[in-house]
């Protein structure tokens, strides 16, 4: 008896005589009687890149501008390296026992689970669901930002300047949450690849454009704005005056922007389960982990870095918004529709853990029920019929329009995503990754390895909490003249 997952959420079993299944798989189903799987280093670096290079980017010349040029670059190659070496720890994880033929864990909490068991499960889903959560809030924050830019821009060429172009964001949010609701349709990682493609060329579009928007203003301006240390106590920035304690929590807050920037151990198991073996996942994952990582560290420093040159001290919490309507204003539209097009898909990615999580506890649950289980093939012209299954349907659909609303109460994109990544960075990108491989390699207490991986795990968690609080004490500033459903641009 095996399983067919190509849907993990509703498995169907089918009597196959275990005789004719080799040990390792056979040419359709893998060693775990799954469905063959297909995705190569390239399909994983594209999904590592989707949820990589997503709105993080955008906040990092501010992040820069905070750290100033000795610390921000610093600070950026820091966490790249942390980021790099976690990754491969938590990839070796992907499979109990040996690493071609070893039971497969599906899940970043499967792992977990294998290698830790216990209360650590609990914790470790809730961390990771509620980071996906708050991810969720962030990308539809920064999508509408994109989108109102847009509108802006030609309200205000299409007036000749005269008009000031305030607007809602409410709107612009609600739409996103909409298409959302549509893609959150797509069952799973697995039929999702040609969506992660779409997002990732997308990132590199609004990244070339950002970059070169910035060189370009950088040689406008003949020279380099910042300074080694940062934004300049006393200075007047977007009409507020930055205080010493200011400069201390937006250092802080800018921390945890750029660990939001590398984020996505939270979903690196589920993108490990989509490559195909041999040779070992976790030798396939760790190549497209350096390929991505490498990718994206270059990218990060330079639109980071020539951000910063450009603007200075008054570097914008959103690198294309800050070029408010230059000319050519076209670019920045390309740019941010873009930017929109990427995080339709980067959402989907991130999302897909934990809708999986729900819908395969309540098939679990509720194993005879067909409102959780029955899936529907609605036939579609030219293509394989679509699977729709009604529980699917409706959950996800308020869980988009949950992080909507909850966008549309707390619209502010630099303490958000400052927030998101002080959060899942510590316990998800390093902490469990850390342990987890401890106890793979049964490396002893107090010996120098692990007395390293200790020091790496406690240093790491100082930084996160530092974020925290610079990221939370930015939103309870936000708070005291905002208005809830009536934020203007």
């Amino acid at each position: 008896m095996i399983e067919n997952g190509g849907n993990k959420n509703h498995q169907q079993t089918f009597e196959v005589s275990t005789d004719t299944l080799p040990q390792v798989g056979s040419k359709c189903f893998d060693d775990d009687g799954r469905l063959k799987r297909t995705g190569t280093v390239w399909t994983a670096s594209a999904h590592i890149i989707t949820a990589v290079i997503g709105s993080g980017v955008l906040s990092l010349a501010w992040a820069i501008a905070q750290l100033g040029w000795v610390a921000g670059p610093a600070v950026m190659i820091l966490f790249s390296i942390v980021t790099y070496y976690t990754s491969r720890l938590l990839a070796a994880c992907y499979r109990t026992g040996d690493e071609l033929t070893g039971k497969r864990n599906y899940t970043y909490t499967h792992a977990v689970r294998s290698y830790l068991g216990g209360s650590m499960v609990k914790i470790c889903g809730w961390v990771q669901y509620v980071n996906l959560f708050g991810v969720a809030v962030g990308y539809t924050i920064a999508a509408s930002i994109s989108m109102m830019a847009v509108k802006r821009s030609n309200c205000y060429h299409s007036s000749g300047g005269k008009n000031p172009c305030k607007m809602n964001s409410n709107i612009y949010m609600i739409s996103f949450g909409i298409v959302e609701i549509i893609f959150s349709q797509i069952p799973d990682f697995h039929e999702l690849w040609w969506l992660s493609i779409v997002a990732a060329v997308m990132s590199f579009t609004y990244s070339f454009i950002g970059l070169g928007l910035g060189v370009g203003k950088v040689v406008g301006n003949g020279g380099i704005k910042g300074s080694l240390t940062g934004v300049t106590v006393g200075n007047v920035i977007a009409g507020s005056t930055v205080t010493e304690a200011k400069k201390v929590w937006r250092s802080f807050q800018a921390l945890g922007n750029i660990a939001f920037a590398y984020s996505y151990s939270m979903i690196l198991i589920e993108i490990q389960d989509t490559i195909k073996s041999p040779p070992a996942e976790s030798k396939t994952m760790s190549k497209a982990t350096l390929v991505s990582v490498l990718v994206t560290t270059v990218f990060y420093m330079m639109c980071g870095c020539f951000g910063y040159a450009a603007f200075g001290d008054a570097s914008p919490g959103n690198l294309l918004t800050g070029f408010g309507f230059y000319n050519p204003y076209w670019l920045l539209d390309i740019a941010n529709v873009a930017i929109v097009v990427h995080l339709v898909g980067a959402y989907q990615v991130y999302c897909q853990p934990l809708f999986s999580f729900v819908e395969k506890t309540a098939s679990e649950k509720f194993p005879n029920s067909d409102f959780v289980n029955k899936e529907i093939s609605v036939p579609i012209f030219g293509c394989k019929p679509f699977k729709l299954n009604m529980f699917r349907v409706i959950w996800r659909t308020i869980f988009v329009i949950i992080s909507t609303l909850l966008s549309m109460l707390l619209p502010f994109f630099n303490d958000i995503v400052g927030l998101m990544g002080a959060v899942g960075f510590w316990p998800l990108t390093v902490y469990f990754p850390v342990e987890m491989y401890i106890t793979q390699k049964n490396i002893p207490k107090w010996t120098t390895k692990w007395i390293c991986l200790q020091v790496l795990s406690a240093a790491c968690l100082v930084i996160t909490l530092v974020a925290a609080a610079g990221s939370i004490a930015g939103v309870i500033d936000d708070l005291k003249v905002y208005k809830p459903f009536t934020s203007s641009y």
